[in-house]
């Protein structure tokens, strides 16, 4: 049996994505920028594209932009609020943003403040410390709608009216990738400026990703071409990859609330058992609906979490030990945020559901993780 449980690292492709994929390589292959017939055609089905995106999040189709990916998203929104600093400003994120986010902070340590604000054992905002943060001399503040390891989720609403209640000109940026077409996201409420999401989340393909830009904000382009996404992100379009995204989010939007239903049953099955069924366990993510339907991790005493993932691989369970892009990390910055017990960092893993997880593959996978646990701790001893 083959139960893969790392969709949090990218998901499988749904066939009906992949009839659209092929069907652009095959029959649609022209540049969407050419002025004969073909362009035009593949021109037509990338604003369709466009307007299925937008769907999701109740955007406008023109705020919406299409990208290399969720880490190019955030880079190319972070870097275009950023294109006039001066030492005297400061910028604002949490301790427990993904490596896109993190690591383009870091970068301007040298050319201005960078303040962290705190959050609980949670992973929630501290909304107080946030408020303490904010002054006049701030320009951006960053924050991750879902978190990719623990699957907290943001109070956005609360976030944004904070802010903007403080400093108006304040610019805010959401990493939306971990939530977009798993929570529910509408931009005309929602007071944020900017919002990173990825094709390959929600079971579309890789090298696809999108930047949602409110209307009428001016955001410096970092990469210079020959125009296309409105000089934001220039380039050749990736045609058959932004046609199967479109089908995704299509897919995504329709099945919506049976979705998110589904995947919250399964998560808190998981939860429920694992509990029940193995001791020494820690459920680090939320249960109640500030948690990511789709995200669950979980320590266990005793236990390497990266000797666990292999035990798991040989009887064909996949889940991983955190971010994909931090696995190889020496540390855990976000379970070190978020003050996890020493006794539980290293245990860690965390299981990540998808369209094609059932509740047939609980029994199995539940079985083979209280098995391998207990197999490692007497080996440990």
């Amino acid at each position: 049996m083959e139960v893969y449980l790392d969709n949090s690292a990218t998901t499988k492709v749904r066939s009906e994505v992949l009839k659209q994929i092929v069907d652009v390589n095959e029959n649609y292959y022209g540049n969407p920028s050419s002025l004969h017939r073909m362009g035009l055609q593949i021109e037509n089905k990338i604003q369709a594209a466009r307007k299925s995106a937008a769907k999701v999040i109740n955007a406008k189709t023109e705020e919406m932009y299409f990208t290399g990916g969720g880490t190019e998203s955030n880079n190319i929104a972070i870097f275009g609020h950023l294109n006039n600093i001066d030492a005297k400003n400061n910028i604002i994120t949490t301790k427990i943003e993904h490596p896109s986010v993190n690591n383009v902070f870091n970068n301007f340590k040298d050319k201005l403040e960078v303040r962290f604000v705190k959050s609980d054992n949670m992973g929630r905002v501290d909304l107080e410390d946030l408020a303490e943060l904010i002054d006049e001399n701030t320009l951006l503040i960053s924050i991750m709608h879902v978190n990719n390891e623990i699957g907290i989720v943001q109070d956005l609403d609360k976030i944004t009216k904070l802010v903007k209640d403080k400093n108006k000109s304040i610019k805010i940026h959401v990493d939306a990738v971990q939530s977009y077409g798993k929570i529910k996201i509408d931009v005309l409420k929602l007071n944020v400026d900017t919002l990173a999401f990825s094709s390959h989340k929600i079971h579309g393909p890789k090298g696809v990703g999108g930047l949602y830009i409110r209307s009428g904000l001016n955001l410096k382009s970092m990469i210079f071409g020959g125009g296309q996404e409105k000089s934001i992100r220039p380039g050749t379009e990736n045609t058959p990859g932004i046609v199967g995204f479109g089908e995704a989010c299509d897919l995504v939007y329709s099945d919506f609330k049976q979705e998110n239903q589904k995947l919250r049953e399964l998560k808190n099955l998981y939860a429920k058992r694992l509990t029940e069924e193995i001791d020494g366990i820690k459920i680090n993510s939320s249960l109640d609906e500030d948690g990511a339907p789709h995200i669950l991790n979980v320590s266990f005493k005793k236990v390497r979490g990266e000797v666990l993932v292999h035990y798991l691989e040989q009887k064909g369970i996949y889940v991983s030990t955190g971010s994909a892009c931090s696995s190889k990390a020496r540390n855990n910055r976000i379970l070190d945020a978020i003050n996890l017990d020493s006794d539980f960092v290293d245990g860690t893993i965390r299981i990540s559901l998808g369209f094609f997880n059932s509740i047939e593959e609980v029994d199995y996978v539940v079985e083979n993780i209280k098995l391998s646990v207990n197999d490692i701790r007497k080996i440990m001893k």
